[in-house]
């Protein structure tokens, strides 16, 4: 593990965990040292690779227009984001930014993510794709873009109060002031090191919109172990919250069951008995999610029966949904009654937990962020006239 001295003088350290990406080297450079001319910055490598990626790095370093710099590890610890770590370990800069090396993430972009984290009272500033003009058209495939967009939704839901000023806390591309951060904190296990940060830290958080890019070369190093690894991140960073709702889910399964029980030993037919177990159950999970899940957020946004009203509605069609999917699951596509039961009953507790954290119980934005989106508005100015030019 070896890496040249840092220049006394630098203002920020732009750091990129790298894993078999030589092909991207050489254009990653020529862009970041365009991009940074005149803001005293360094390019940090901390390469995890198999291929000749350091060697590539080593190379292009002798003609750059910014200081370079490669870490090799020969020990990946802590995946992607214990390469991030060990970047910011290596640096003294007061700002280090954080970026992939297959130029999704376009490099011009670094001077206004900068500018804005040297601001007062920012700690880190996002670059999001999903606030204004931002885009994640670069994720190749419908199907990567919903799984992308659904992790983001489950995330934010596991942190509400966290995550209630980041709209993308999924993104690899950010820069924070390093003085905000306590390194020790830090547990990496995975590949989003932006959630470890914002979900151990409170900070303050600015985004700025961005267009995720297409892959400039190589392949994608996204696969379902990197998709097992973030779920057990997200496990580890917020148990509790969920497993809490869990609990009070199954116990509401159990008191369906003996309501049912109850009301057809005493001769109720069993339709009447179902309707009446799945409203008394749903009433009683909105009561104990108030008191034991979701206690710290009752004041943070809508009223109490605001609350009450979204939370029996959603349950209901959610209810009315699912039976005809499991039935699809059963006589068409010929699942085992018991498999679907699990499939629909686990699809449906997240998305409950998600609807209920994003919606019911979604904070307010906070006085920061509502303060920043009116400075941003006065900034931009009043909107264009409508145009009376004929075409």
């Amino acid at each position: 593990m070896t890496a040249s001295p840092e220049r006394p003088d630098t203002r920020v350290t732009v750091i990129v965990p790298t894993f078999n990406e030589a092909p991207n080297i050489a254009e990653l450079v020529r862009r970041v040292g365009v991009a940074t001319r005149g803001l005293r910055a360094e390019l940090l490598f901390v390469d995890d690779s198999t291929d000749d990626t350091a060697d590539v790095v080593r190379e292009v370093a002798r003609t750059a227009e910014l200081p370079v710099r490669v870490l090799h590890r020969d020990e990946p610890v802590g995946g992607l984001g214990g390469a991030v770590l060990e970047g910011v370990r290596a640096s003294t800069a007061p700002h280090f930014l954080v970026m992939d090396g297959d130029l999704q993430h376009p490099p011009e972009l670094i001077p206004t993510l900068l500018a804005r984290a040297q601001e007062p009272d920012v700690d880190v500033v996002v670059a999001s794709r999903y606030v204004g003009d931002g885009s994640s058209a670069g994720l190749s495939g419908v199907v990567r873009q919903a799984v992308s967009s659904t992790s983001t939704a489950v995330t934010r839901a596991m942190f509400p109060v966290r995550l209630r000023d980041c709209s993308d806390p999924m993104t690899g591309f950010f820069a924070v002031r390093r003085g905000a951060v306590d390194l020790e904190a830090l547990r990496p296990r995975g590949f989003k090191i932006l959630l470890e940060i914002l979900a151990r830290h409170p900070m303050r958080v600015v985004e700025v919109p961005f267009v995720f890019g297409a892959r400039y070369a190589g392949e994608s190093k996204a696969n379902l172990a990197q998709g097992i690894h973030f779920m057990w991140q997200l496990a580890g960073l917020r148990f509790g919250r969920m497993s809490r709702f869990a609990i009070i889910g199954g116990m509401g399964a159990v008191a369906n069951i003996a309501i049912v029980a109850l009301l057809t030993g005493l001769g109720a037919p069993w339709l009447l008995a179902a309707v009446v177990a799945a409203e008394a159950t749903i009433v009683g999970n909105f009561l104990m999610m108030e008191r034991f899940v979701f206690r710290d957020l009752r004041h943070e946004g809508k009223g109490v029966w605001a609350r009450f009203g979204q939370s029996f509605t959603f349950n209901n069609v959610e209810t009315l949904l699912r039976l005809p999917i499991m039935a699809l699951l059963v006589e068409s596509m010929h699942v085992a009654a018991v498999l679907a039961t699990a499939i629909t009953l686990l699809v449906a507790f997240v998305v409950r937990f998600t609807f209920h954290s994003r919606i019911v119980y979604r904070p307010r934005e906070s006085s920061r962020r509502e303060r920043l989106v009116e400075q941003e508005a006065a900034q931009a100015g009043p909107p264009p006239e409508p145009s009376t030019e004929s075409v």
